[in-house]
């Protein structure tokens, strides 16, 4: 009895240990994203087309879609989302304080929509980049960028 009692307790520690990994590794996850979605919007450079732009959204979500909407005054809509696990590399294009953050995705995996065009009709195709308009970004958060995107890539692929 003794030794069925030390089996009953084994087995409930190792599950409760399960369970408890098993919720820090969504947090993490969570974290991932949040951190991303930071750094993308407090660089993001908004001045650069404030006399079209409306606003935007910039959003990373923890089911690893990243996602940039733009509103331009005349009333069109860009659109544009891929998933992380598309994510291939990342390239700057700038100076120190105004520049262009591309990220590229393995093939055509980027989504672009565009809405209410009065010039133009919409257009609903795919892309390889992603190009978000940045400023004061240094070589340290692109490095770190591109690390947390990979983390939360192998993360997402974990999941599957």
């Amino acid at each position: 009895m003794k030794k069925f009692t030390l089996n009953l307790k084994i087995c409930l520690t190792l599950a409760m240990c399960l369970l408890f990994m098993g919720f820090s590794k969504l947090e993490l996850l969570d974290e991932q994203t949040d951190y991303i979605q930071q750094l993308l919007v407090s660089h993001y450079n908004e001045e650069l087309e404030t006399s079209q732009i409306k606003h935007y959204e910039l959003n990373v979500t923890n089911s690893g879609f990243c996602r940039y909407k733009r509103f331009f005054k005349s009333g069109k809509i860009e659109y544009f989302s891929f998933n992380l696990v598309k994510f291939k590399d990342l390239d700057y294009q700038g100076t120190d304080t105004i520049g262009a953050l591309y990220l590229y995705t393995r093939g055509d995996d980027v989504i672009v929509q565009t809405y209410n065009d009065t010039n133009e009709e919409d257009v609903d195709t795919m892309a390889n980049y992603m190009s978000i308009p940045v400023k004061n970004i240094k070589t340290n958060d692109l490095t770190a960028l591109s690390e947390y995107i990979r983390k939360t890539n192998a993360r997402l692929l974990a999941q599957k």
